[in-house]
């Protein structure tokens, strides 16, 4: 049986929940009312404190690839799908028809935008950077308006690379 493990991260964003396995981080989970509070005082295990510093890194610009182990919760499909979601570079966006040809399912688009909204680790598998065919901003779990943020923050990011 394996022991779930969660904590609350206040970052610059807002209140994440955060949930672990023993061996890797299971949840992220955007709060929206101000009196969350945790069950477990994990705030200790390696890979919620691990996740905590990689978000807090991310969210400073500093931190483009995440290493703490993940174990996303998903039928297969979804699973190719957030693969698919990992191999978008930092910065750089894909619609769900190009994450729908790159699994190979180029008539799943929709069923692309369902994997996502079922995405149970935004940010670290960044369903963030998938965007409508025009180019339109589309649901995301935290608000479109934080979508957007992350997006300029990539962006503004990739620009100072280029500088």
């Amino acid at each position: 049986m394996t022991t779930a493990h969660l904590t609350l991260a206040d970052l610059p964003i807002g209140t994440l929940r955060l949930t672990a396995s023993d061996h890797a981080l299971t949840s992220i989970e955007f709060l929206t009312t101000p009196d969350a509070t945790s069950d477990d005082d994990s705030l200790h295990h390696p890979i919620l404190e691990q996740a905590a510093r990689e978000l807090c890194a991310y969210l400073a610009g500093h931190c483009h690839h995440f290493t703490v182990p993940l174990e996303p919760q998903g039928t297969p499909f979804q699973h190719r799908v957030w693969q698919a979601l990992q191999a978008i570079p930092w910065g750089e966006v894909r619609s769900y028809g190009e994450i729908a040809r790159a699994i190979e399912q180029p008539e799943a688009a929709r069923a692309v935008g369902m994997a996502n909204n079922k995405n149970p680790l935004p940010i670290m598998i960044p369903c963030h950077r998938v965007v409508g065919s025009k180019g339109q901003l589309t649901g995301y779990s935290g608000g479109l308006t934080l979508k957007e943020q992350l997006l300029a923050l990539e962006q503004a990011q990739q620009s100072m690379a280029l500088i």
